[in-house]
């Protein structure tokens, strides 16, 4: 009998397919000291980096934040005039910034001086790079631009010193640790003489000479140059319009920029860099040639009729151009005392202009001087030079012109003046020295304390025959009429009879300049005439003639040097 399944009962139940709460909220109470263990650790483990692996080097960097090295500005050595007056010198600021004293460049006589002792800006990468000085520059430093401040900047410039500083958590200087003084600049002793300068300024800025025309030197352009004829040491050169480079120390732009902008160019020193055609006073050069050369002799007499001619041109005399006369017979004394133009076209032509350059460059035209400053050579022509510069050939009426210093011929106010030393000291040609040649500040940097001049080899005959010509220049009937009786108070002396005589040798040069209204005016002399102590060259640009505008300076500046007290 088949079995029977037994029958379904109903169960009623409550059945959950939920996890158990209780298992995630003991999860929560394991898991959250996990965490706090974890996070200690790892401080505990960053902690022990930095001060027990990375202990040292933090230590070195606070330390290193707390305290620094810095340099130290050292003095810059001080510049002097030949008498010992401080022409330029460093003074401390009395701001410190991280405990370093920091020095400022100061300059009497500023803008007498200017071109001379030129001025310091803030080196560019170009100076930095390019730096030779056994301290080497470094950023923000200041180096010698122009002048003085620049040619002697390895001599000038102080050691840098370093300092250990402490400072506080700002960077604040609190005091110094430990230091390494710096060394100062050197010293420099220069050859001018800065109350000669002086002068010089105070003449043209008060306008203090006595002549025939109106002009006020304070609109001209002037270049005037000193030195000694037997050493060729400077005693003055003097730029105008002059500048102030107490403005470039001060990073003053607004002024600086006003000098670059400035059309009559301050900062361009015209004494070495202004090039013009030096009329007359370039006659003694061709005199000397000619005789030299043996196509002259000084008693050869040429008859003056006012003018030359070389083909259609007529070439004049300047006395018959101006006042319609003429000189008559004269010979090379009377010739050069009168500045008589023909004999000249006539001395130029026979002596030929191959060897008017040959003599021009003997006496140190058309080359540099040696100065060492920046300067032009100027340009001495020839028939080469004018087919390669102007694309023509040489006519006589060149010749001509180049024999009275007009034409093409380019020279500078120094090169003049040193050619006219060549007469006042016997005949050499000298090194111009900006340095006092016997100063001990000076050894390091001359080779020895002796002039560096040359002779020329003139023989006495043409020395004596030019110096005389020179001399009758200066003289009742030369051009040089502000120097007749020249003479000097002596002992408080008033009168004109009184005063004490000095004889000088001079002269005069009346250039024209090409597409200007009025010649540039020149004058060159030297003094006392038997035992020469001073050249002096003076030029005038675009005013009239160098008798009435150049010599009456040149009388001022040397009656100042001859009557004041050592």
């Amino acid at each position: 009998m088949k079995s029977r399944l037994p029958p379904f009962h109903t169960i009623s139940g409550n059945i959950s397919f939920k996890k158990d709460t209780v298992p995630q909220e003991g999860s929560r109470i394991y898991m959250i000291p996990l965490l706090l263990i974890l996070l200690i650790s790892i401080l505990f483990v960053r902690l022990f980096q930095l001060t027990i692996v990375k202990g040292a080097y933090y230590r070195f960097a606070a330390e290193n934040n707390r305290i620094r090295e810095v340099y130290s500005e050292g003095n810059r050595g001080t510049i002097y005039d030949r008498k010992g007056y401080v022409l330029a010198y460093s003074k401390s600021d009395t701001q410190e910034k991280n405990g370093v004293e920091t020095f400022k460049r100061m300059y009497n006589d500023q803008s007498a001086l200017a071109h001379v002792i030129g001025y310091r800006s803030i080196a560019s990468e170009k100076d930095i790079k390019n730096d030779l000085c056994k301290e080497p520059l470094r950023l923000n430093d200041k180096v010698g631009v122009k002048g003085v401040e620049a040619l002697y900047e390895c001599h000038l410039r102080a050691e840098k010193g370093k300092k250990l500083v402490e400072v506080d958590a700002v960077g604040k200087y609190t005091k110094t640790l430990s230091m390494i003084p710096p060394i100062s600049g050197k010293p420099i002793k220069l050859s001018i003489d800065v109350e000669l300068q002086n002068k010089a300024l105070e003449i043209i800025e008060q306008n203090q000479i006595t002549t025939s025309v109106e002009v006020d030197l304070r609109d001209k352009n002037i270049a005037i140059i000193a030195t000694q004829p037997d050493t060729g040491e400077v005693l003055m050169m003097l730029s105008y319009p002059t500048f102030d480079p107490v403005a470039f120390e001060e990073g003053n732009k607004e002024l600086t920029q006003q000098y670059f902008k400035d059309k009559r160019k301050p900062l361009f020193n015209r004494v070495l860099q202004g090039t013009y055609p030096p009329g007359s006073i370039f006659k003694p050069i061709v005199a000397a040639g000619a005789l030299e050369e043996s196509v002259l002799d000084p008693s050869d007499i040429y008859v003056d009729v006012g003018f030359i001619e070389a083909g259609p041109i007529k070439f004049n005399n300047w006395y018959y151009r101006q006042y319609g006369r003429v000189e008559g017979a004269v010979d090379m004394v009377r010739a050069l005392k009168r500045s008589t133009d023909t004999y000249f076209y006539k001395a130029g032509e026979k002596l030929t202009a191959e060897k008017i350059k040959v003599w021009a460059e003997r006496f140190g035209l058309g080359k540099h001087t040696g100065i060492e400053f920046d300067e032009k050579t100027g340009v001495v022509p020839s028939d080469f030079w004018k087919r390669e510069i102007i694309g023509d050939r040489w006519f006589l009426g060149d010749t001509y012109n180049l024999s009275i210093g007009q034409g093409y011929l380019l020279t500078t106010p120094l090169q003049m003046n040193l050619a006219t030393s060549v007469f006042a000291n016997g005949g050499n040609l000298c090194k111009p020295q900006l340095l006092k040649l016997t100063a001990k500040h000076n050894q390091e940097l001359l080779e020895d304390s002796q002039p560096k001049c040359t002779s020329l080899n003139l023989s006495k005959k043409t020395l004596s025959t030019i110096r005389e010509g020179m001399k009758q220049a200066c003289e009742s009937g030369g051009t040089g009429w502000p120097f007749f009786n020249f003479g000097v108070s002596d002992d408080g002396a008033t009168s004109s009879a009184d005063l004490k005589r000095i004889h000088v040798g001079c002269k005069t040069g009346t250039a024209e300049a090409p597409g200007a209204d009025l010649p540039h005016a020149w004058f060159t002399i030297f003094a006392p005439f038997d035992k020469p102590e001073i050249a002096l060259t003076v030029m005038v640009e675009e005013s009239g003639e160098g008798s009435n505008i150049a010599a009456p300076i040149a009388k001022e500046i040397l009656k100042f040097y001859f009557e004041r007290s050592e």
